[in-house]
């Protein structure tokens, strides 16, 4: 495992995420990952770290309420939130990391988040 940092665009939000050097990753259709263009690389909550930026987070919530979006308030940027399909786990934008730990990532899954009812089920479960 590596210890990969990642944060937002103005730095002020900042955390470290544990796995692999070569990345496998979800895109999803959904409107928020579509519009923003979000690779979800899912971790257990005990592999991510938050370093700074928590007083800088604001939470967005829409449709069922589960997932728990958060962005930088001064630069707007998701990096990690809490997944719906994952409740107990975070979603990293792998995105967001720095590169210098980072040897690949490859989109592993397309997954049909515009009907999350119809394909929930066809999303991995936590690793550990």
């Amino acid at each position: 495992m590596t210890t990969h940092r990642g944060g937002c665009h103005c730095g002020r939000v900042q955390f470290t995420v544990e796995g692999p050097d070569e990345l496998d990753v979800v895109e999803c259709n959904c409107s928020i990952c579509r519009m923003t263009g979000y690779l979800h690389y899912i971790v257990p909550k005990a592999r991510f770290r938050l370093l700074a930026g928590r007083e800088e987070l604001t939470s967005y919530r829409f449709n069922t309420g589960t997932a728990e979006h958060l962005f930088c308030r001064v630069c707007g940027i998701k990096s990690f939130y809490v997944p719906r399909s994952h409740p107990d786990g975070i979603s990293v934008n792998a995105r967001c990391l720095d590169s210098a730990t980072v040897k690949s990532v490859r989109i592993a899954q397309q997954f049909d988040g515009a009907n999350w009812e119809r394909h929930a089920a066809e999303l991995p479960p936590l690793s550990d």
